[in-house]
Formats: structure tokens, C-alpha cells, sequence
């Protein structure tokens, strides 16, 4: 969650709709104390309470898809989380900057960027309150301790922290009160890769306690030159499950060290070496960073519960990179919060009011090696959130009414350095999102919704400092007041329908996202390299999405999902050169107006289990010009794994790239140069896993 100024600073769907909508007769059975055992299965219920006022339910009229430990488990082999959720969930592309699959990685949803994204774990917001975006690589190994993924596109639903602006992305830990077990899982696999994770959980003891704890260590040399990353991790969890209350406690903590990678490379060189890395080995970054929650459930009635959850998340580190000479950048925050959400539920009226505050502050310092002792500067900001959510469902026959309405407030102060010559300063904003919408069951397999909503949200610090990371007298002038960049506002309108049977689910919705004031990425860099962004007055993304899966051939399974879409600014004026350019009807950068994605499984006997996936994106640009002379191409990739798994052991091995083709993830361009992220090549990854 640490900004280093640079881009590098970057188990069932059943069981969480009962846990969303929790029967009278359910929560009455919780109050009746059995003395002989425990209700694993109400209390499994129970313990997913407190996620159900965040998450959207399967009714809700919203664009959504919850995947489960089913949808991941086959799939993942240590990669990061952007990199685990690419295809199996429409209109999502990631990258990873190392070229391999560990280390820093980036989600854009819809063709926005992941700073736009509302990110929570197990309801706790993880959004960094000055740059606004998770850094996935500070808790390795990760998806291994996750339990499901819900992916919400558009404004979605209210949650707590930021609000959504291209969708929103809450995941669950796994739940303690799960089948006692654990696992070992070795791996090993290209670029030098290594990853050994080991977990247990306990179940629900007959003493009402139950507790999870994984470790994880994993190291890659990388695709790219120079671009290794090491890093280490812990989840631990462990609650107490009365008849009526759960009190819980989670702690993770997560270390990563890695020689950067955040720059692109233009076509030419790419053709002479793919593996070119600039930065120097000298360029180096580390950080840790650790979360710890406490959270206390209680079902007040048979109709209500009450959720509430304190939260500590911390990190600190550094990186080196090369500006005149060899500068050390450290940042350090610690970020207090609570949230508190209230659930009622009787007879088709579904009710969830939520609440979250937080106080948050993070130190920036340069200094200049080998002098590490005397800081060129010493600053700090310093940011405080709150905010409310209102939601509202109510079903008469077979139509269910929804509303949803949030209230935020948010104030960001600086504190200078005690020798830059200028005084402190601060900006405040205040936001109400609303959002309604309805949900028609034409039949027991048909589905009709309609949604439509507004969220607004602040820039990031580094909008409002144009990209510095240091104000001082000689700069402040040029950056003007914390205002220079508009807070942004997104209107949604959202048309869906979905059809499901006992072997076939298909859901599609049309959808039409108007923008005003987006805060849109220039094309231009920082002396840093952090892409540099401003208001562009109007702007829209229009589309149509669908996701399906079919099991109704003996052994297979067939799954996929397309995203077309029209994007388009409206108008803007790049004022980067010289002489400001005027641009109308063009694409927004990185917005592919194609993505599909196909998934084909096969049960080759009760102990081998194949699967082919492939996915596809078309070109799309990379600057707000529609300049056709730079793009990033088109591609399609294919991979390719087979599970084997004898009694307690399993060995998955995955193939990836499968054609070996040549494909780039991301890039930028500068002055009519197009330089490019690149995908790895074809590659294989081994695990084996050994259930106890």
C-alpha cells in the first residue's frame, strides 16, 4: 500500500447466500445451546455475517461474479491476486511489471486503473488513503488463504473505505470454522522460481475456539533482467463462537524485496533482447507491511446482527533509484480504523446500515546514499475518512426494490518539510453516492435487473502535487493549491439478465458509465516515473458483458465470458508540449473494445483432471490521442494444466503461453515511442500439494 512515487509501487456461492440471508429458523437454532458439539454449520453461517453488509447479495441488481476456492484453487500457483482474477472474470486485465507472475502487478477493470477500485478484506478497506490503491506484492501468497473473490463492476453496491468508480473487489478470508486439515504445497517452476507454503486449521473445537494460520516464502529471478523479488509472509486467525456472538482476530503480514522493474521498453530494443530491464541493479525497493483486526459479531434477534471490526495496518521501507545520483525514497504510515455494520432481515425486507472511520498518516523522506542519516526532506500527510451506507431491499411477489445511499467525508493535510519554506496545508471533500435499482424472476431460471447510481471521489496526492513528493517553495507555486485536480463522478446505468438451470448459467448486462471531471492519465511521466493525470471534462464507457458456464456433458466443463465495449473522451486539451493540443472523440489509453475468455476442463479419469484456457484482448491505445502509431497490439494466449492426485498428494503442473507467442501486458508512450511491458514467454510451473 506504499507509494513509491513510481508504478512500482504498485468456499461456496450456496453458503455465502445463506450467510446473506440468514432464515429465522437458522438464527433461532443459534440460540438454542447444544452442550454435546457444535453447530459447525451455523456457525459457519454465522461467521459469514460479517462480510454479508459489503458484499452484494446474488439478487442484487448490480454486474457481479463471486468466485469461489473452487474457481481458484485449480488455477493458482502463487501468483498474485490481479494476476489469479485475469479472465475468469469479464472485462479485467492485469500485468505484472517483472514479466513473471510475482512481484508488483496492476488490475485496470473496464479500462480504469486499480486506484479506482474499492478493495476490502473480509470488510475492512484496504485502498491506501493517499494513493488510493492496494499493493498486492506487500502480502505474497495471498490467494492461497482466500476463501472467495466477489468482483463487482460499476458503482456496484456501498461499501466501506472509497467509494467505487470502475467496480469494486472484496475478498474473504478463509472461514475458521472449516473442516479441520492443512496442507504443504513445494513448487517450483521458470525464472527460478521457488515457492513452499504450509497451513492448518483446527475447525471448531469443542471448546468453541477455532483457529487458521498459513506461512508462505516464494523467490523469482523474474523474466526481466535484474527484476528478482523475495518475499515472506503470515495469516493467522483464530476466534471464539458462542451461541449468539463470534469475537475473531486477524493478523497477516506480509514482507517483499525486489530489484525494480517499473519501467517499459521500447519495440526496437524488445526485438534485439525481450529481457531488457533499464534500471540499474542499483535500484532496489523493500517493504513490509502488516494488518491486524479485531472483530465482534452478535445476532441481536432472530431478524438482526451487528457486526463491528477495529483495524491497525501498518508498513513501512524504502527504494533506491538513480536521479542525478543514487537517492534512497523511505515511507512509513500507520492507519487506525473501525467499521460497524447493522443486518436485518424478515419477510423480503432486507436492510443493512454500515459505518467506517479512520485516521491515517505516512511519512516521506529522501535521502541521499551513502547518506542515510540527514534527510533532504522530511514530510508528512496526513488523511481522516468517514463515511455511512443506507441499503434497502424489498421483494413483493417477484419483483425486489433496491436503494442503496452513501454519505463520505474525507480531509487530506500536508505537513512540510520544517525547511521548505512554505506553511501546512489542506483540502476537504464531501460526497453522497445514491444508487437504486430492481430485480425482476420472470421465472425460477430467468432473471431481470436494472440498475443506476453515482459515486464520486477525491484525487490521489500524487494528482494534486502533479506527480512530486516534495512540496517546497520552488515547486509550490508551480503545483498551485491541493485543488489543481477535481474530485471525479461516474453515472452508471446497468441492464442485466441471467438464466440458470441445473447444468447452464448465462448472465449478460449492458451497461453505460458517463464520466465528469475523470481523472485520466496524460500519457506523460514524472521525474519519477509515475504516470501523470488531470480532469478531462466528459468522457464515457459503454458496453455489453457476458459470462457463462455449461456442465452438461459427462466430465466437462465449459466456461467463458466477452466484454465489447465503445469507450470514448469526449474532449481534452494536452497541454504536455510546447503548445497545447485540443483532442476530440478519441479512446481512452489501455481500453480494449474486445476481451474474451474460454475455459474447457476434463475429468480424464477420478484422479487426472486437464484444462485448456484462452484468452484474448484486441489493441487498444497507449496515450488519449487514438494515434494509431501507438498502440499495444492485440493478443491471444493459451494455457494449459493437468492435476493428478493420488489419496493425500497432489501435483498440478501448468503450462503457460502455450504457443509461445510474443505479447505485452501494459506500457506508455513518450514522444511518439511506444515502450512495452512484456509477457513472459512459455513457461511451466510445478506444485505439489500434500493434504494432512
Amino acid at each position: 500500500m506504499l507509494s513509491h512515487a513510481v508504478p512500482a509501487r504498485c468456499r461456496r456461492a450456496a453458503a455465502l447466500a445463506a450467510a446473506t440471508f440468514l432464515t429465522s429458523s437458522t438464527i433461532a437454532s443459534a440460540q438454542a445451546r447444544d452442550t454435546a458439539r457444535v453447530d459447525s454449520t451455523r456457525t459457519q453461517r454465522l461467521e459469514r455475517v460479517m462480510i454479508s453488509a459489503v458484499r452484494a447479495s446474488g439478487a442484487a441488481p448490480i454486474s457481479q461474479k463471486t468466485l469461489t476456492n473452487a474457481d481458484i484453487e485449480p488455477r493458482y500457483f502463487g501468483q498474485d491476486v490481479p494476476l489469479v482474477l485475469q479472465g475468469i472474470t469479464p472485462s479485467l486485465t492485469s500485468y505484472s511489471e517483472t514479466g513473471s507472475y510475482w512481484g508488483y502487478s496492476y488490475i485496470r477493470l473496464r479500462g480504469l486503473d486499480q486506484s479506482r477500485i474499492n478493495l476490502t478484506l473480509d470488510g475492512i478497506p484496504l485502498n491506501d488513503p493517499e494513493d488510493q490503491v492496494l499493493y498486492f506484492a506487500d502480502f505474497p501468497d495471498l490467494a492461497n488463504s482466500l476463501n472467495t473473490v466477489q468482483v463487482q463492476r460499476g458503482v456496484g453496491t456501498s461499501s466501506n473505505g472509497t467509494a467505487a468508480y470502475a467496480g469494486s473487489i472484496n475478498l474473504e478470508t478463509t472461514p475458521l470454522t472449516g473442516p479441520r486439515g492443512g496442507n504443504v504445497q513445494l513448487e517450483a517452476g521458470s525464472f527460478d522460481s521457488k515457492r513452499v507454503s504450509a497451513e492448518y486449521q483446527t475447525g471448531l473445537l469443542p471448546s468453541r475456539f477455532a483457529f487458521y494460520g498459513r506461512v508462505s516464502g516464494m523467490r523469482t529471478d523474474g523474466y526481466r533482467y535484474h527484476s528478482g523479488v523475495q518475499g515472506t509472509s503470515l495469516f493467522a486467525s483464530g476466534g471464539y463462537f458462542g451461541d449468539r456472538d463470534i469475537v475473531k482476530i486477524t493478523t497477516t503480514t506480509g514482507v517483499m524485496k525486489d530489484t525494480m522493474a517499473y519501467l517499459a521498453v521500447a519495440k526496437s530494443d524488445l526485438d534485439t533482447n525481450p529481457r531488457i530491464n533499464p534500471l540499474s541493479p542499483r535500484e532496489r525497493d523493500g517493504f513490509g507491511e502488516r494488518l491486524v483486526a479485531l472483530s465482534y459479531a452478535r445476532l441481536l434477534s432472530p431478524s438482526s446482527s451487528i457486526t463491528t471490526t477495529a483495524y491497525r495496518i501498518s508498513a513501512s521501507g524504502d527504494y533506491d533509484v538513480i536521479v542525478d545520483s543514487l537517492w534512497n525514497f523511505n515511507l512509513k504510515f500507520v492507519w487506525y480504523g473501525a467499521t460497524s455494520d447493522w443486518s436485518y432481515r424478515r419477510d423480503g425486507f432486507q436492510l443493512d446500515v454500515g459505518a467506517n472511520a479512520n485516521t491515517y498518516a505516512r511519512d516521506h523522506a529522501a535521502y541521499e546514499r551513502p547518506n542515510t542519516n540527514d534527510p533532504l526532506y522530511f514530510n508528512t500527510g496526513h488523511k481522516q475518512d468517514a463515511s455511512a451506507f443506507t441499503k434497502l431491499a424489498y421483494a413483493t411477489g417477484a419483483v425486489t426494490w433496491f436503494g442503496d445511499l452513501q454519505a463520505r467525508h474525507a480531509r487530506f493535510r500536508y505537513s512540510p518539510d520544517a525547511n521548505a519554506g512554505i506553511s501546512e496545508r489542506s483540502i476537504d471533500w464531501t460526497f453522497v453516492n445514491p444508487k437504486a435499482g430492481v430485480s425482476y424472476a420472470a421465472t425460477p431460471s430467468w432473471t431481470f435487473t436494472a440498475s443506476y447510481g453515482q459515486n464520486m471521489r477525491e484525487p490521489a496526492r500524487n494528482d494534486m502535487f502533479a506527480g512530486l513528493d516534495n512540496l517546497d517553495a520552488a515547486s509550490a507555486p508551480f503545483v498551485g493549491d491541493l485543488s489543481r485536480v477535481k474530485p471525479e463522478r461516474v453515472r452508471d446505468a446497468e441492464a442485466g439478465a441471467a438464466y440458470r438451470s441445473s447444468t447452464f448459467m448465462l448472465s449478460a448486462n449492458l451497461y453505460s458509465m458517463d464520466f465528469h471531471n475523470e481523472i485520466a492519465p496524460i500519457g506523460a511521466l514524472s521525474d519519477l516515473g509515475a504516470s501523470l493525470r488531470k480532469n478531462v471534462d466528459r468522457s464515457y464507457r459503454r458496453g455489453i458483458e457476458a459470462d457463462a458456464s455449461y456442465r452438461g456433458i459427462n466430465r466437462v466443463t465449459l466456461a467463458g465470458n466477452a466484454t465489447l465495449s465503445h469507450n470514448r473522451i469526449r474532449s481534452y486539451v494536452d497541454s504536455t508540449g510546447d503548445t497545447p493540443v485540443t483532442y476530440h472523440d478519441v479512446a481512452p489509453l489501455l481500453t480494449p473494445t474486445v476481451q474474451a475468455f474460454g475455459h474447457v476442463g476434463f475429468a480424464a479419469t477420478r484422479s487426472v483432471d486437464l484444462a485448456v484456457d484462452a484468452r484474448y484482448q484486441n489493441r487498444s491505445f497507449l496515450t488519449n490521442t487514438s494515434d494509431d502509431r501507438t498502440v499495444l497490439p492485440a493478443y491471444a494466449n493459451v494455457d494449459a494444466s493437468v492435476a493428478w492426485r493420488v489419496r493425500q498428494v497432489e501435483l498440478l503442473a501448468r503450462v503457460n503461453n502455450l504457443t509461445d507467442s510474443r505479447r505485452y501486458g501494459s506500457g506508455y508512450a513518450d514522444s511518439g515511442t511506444s515502450y512495452y511491458f512484456i509477457l513472459p514467454p512459455r513457461n511451466v510451473f510445478v506444485t505439489m500439494k500434500l493434504d494432512f
